[in-house]
């Protein structure tokens, strides 16, 4: 394809149409999902209703919400080593997921009439985004993009997420410890699970955050992949269900106001929540294997840092200053400085989040 028409393309892809075409999705796919599952909308626990319900909860909430935090000065402070572009967004109101997590994780909690597996989800989900909350505190007081330290970030990640495997232990002691994978396979791994539960926990809560770079990203990525947990949880656990479904709704929402130019971030407090809403329900519900699919886009991103540093520090010469294997780190900004139209990035992730969705969908019903 001829390289002008394939920019004149990307540059129609605007963020309104992102959106639109986002929530026809994700709306789409759960009415098909209940469909397919015989589950009535009227009667019992479903897929659509809490998405919908919970989506117009928050997006109408951010109506009274953004132009507050704007009041309040909670405007964003932009990396300097950034991509340039991304300078203008300076001042944009960030902390958005205070709107999204105590909301939609109390329309879940009373959703699934208070069900234990729920609590436990909803404990960590806020504890994460606590620990989010902390970290955007930080930045905007000191008017740095630097909140806690990467060290207590960690410790209180691995606190949180310590807690939620001892409740793992007490509550369900032998059965998940053997990891449910498709076609039917079994992978025991003993005590060494509790030490995969704390990683993924602590490393997808931020993995979703290094993916949350770009207007609509993690929110939209995220509100598809936790629609694929809802899924993949309902036959076991509708109420994992229908907390994936809210969760999913919630930044399904949240993009009226995110979606691109946006004119509010989630920031940590929305991100690390998701990250750590996403473990959870993989680890509660033993759809482990499943977070490697509806979380790849996280996965590569995460992958793409490690990459970067770790190519770094081995070609440093003597000068002290090393090569760089992307042109900046996670994927998303590499891509925005080979030429790539932020909506087009954004698109092509949520595509590719939303096919690993169908695929695990499909590799749950084998």
């Amino acid at each position: 394809m001829d390289a002008k028409l394939f920019s004149d393309r990307s540059t129609r892809l605007t963020g309104t149409n992102l959106f639109l075409s986002l929530w026809l999705g994700v709306g789409g796919a759960a009415l098909a999902l209940d469909w397919l599952a015989g589950r009535n909308l009227w009667q019992g626990a479903s897929l659509t209703l809490p998405v919908i319900f919970c989506a117009l909860v928050v997006a109408g909430l951010g109506f009274w919400v953004v132009p507050l935090l704007r009041n309040l000065k909670a405007g964003q402070v932009i990396r300097e080593d950034g991509p340039q572009a991304h300078l203008k967004k300076a001042g944009t109101p960030t902390m958005g997921g205070v709107f999204i997590v105590p909301v939609v994780v109390t329309i879940a909690l009373i959703w699934s009439r208070f069900s234990p597996e729920v609590l436990a989800v909803s404990a960590l989900t806020l504890s994460y985004a606590l620990i989010g909350w902390l970290d955007d505190w930080q930045i905007l007081s000191r008017k740095s993009n630097k909140g806690i330290s990467p060290r207590m970030k960690l410790l209180l990640q691995s606190a949180f997420g310590g807690l939620f495997c001892l409740w793992l232990a007490w509550t369900q002691p032998d059965t998940l410890t053997t990891i449910a994978l498709p076609f039917g396979f079994m992978l025991p791994l003993g005590v060494l699970f509790w030490l995969v539960a704390g990683f993924v926990l602590v490393g997808e809560s931020n993995a979703t955050n290094l993916t949350d770079g770009l207007d609509g990203l993690a929110a939209g990525t995220g509100s598809i992949a936790l629609l694929g947990f809802g899924a993949l949880a309902a036959p076991t656990s509708p109420g994992l269900m229908i907390f994936a479904a809210c969760m999913s709704g919630g930044y399904l929402g949240f993009l009226v106001h995110n979606r691109n130019p946006a004119r509010v971030f989630m920031g940590d407090t929305g991100s690390l929540a998701l990250g750590g809403a996403l473990g959870a329900v993989a680890l509660l519900s033993n759809t482990l294997w499943a977070l490697l699919f509806l979380g790849g886009v996280f996965l590569v991103e995460t992958l793409s840092v490690i990459a970067q540093v770790s190519y770094y520090k081995a070609t440093k010469g003597p000068d002290g200053v090393g090569k760089r294997l992307l042109r900046m780190a996670p994927l998303h900004h590499h891509l925005e400085l080979s030429g790539w139209a932020e909506t087009q990035v954004v698109g092509t992730f949520y595509s590719i989040t939303g096919i690993l969705a169908c695929l695990c969908v499909v590799l749950s019903m084998v």
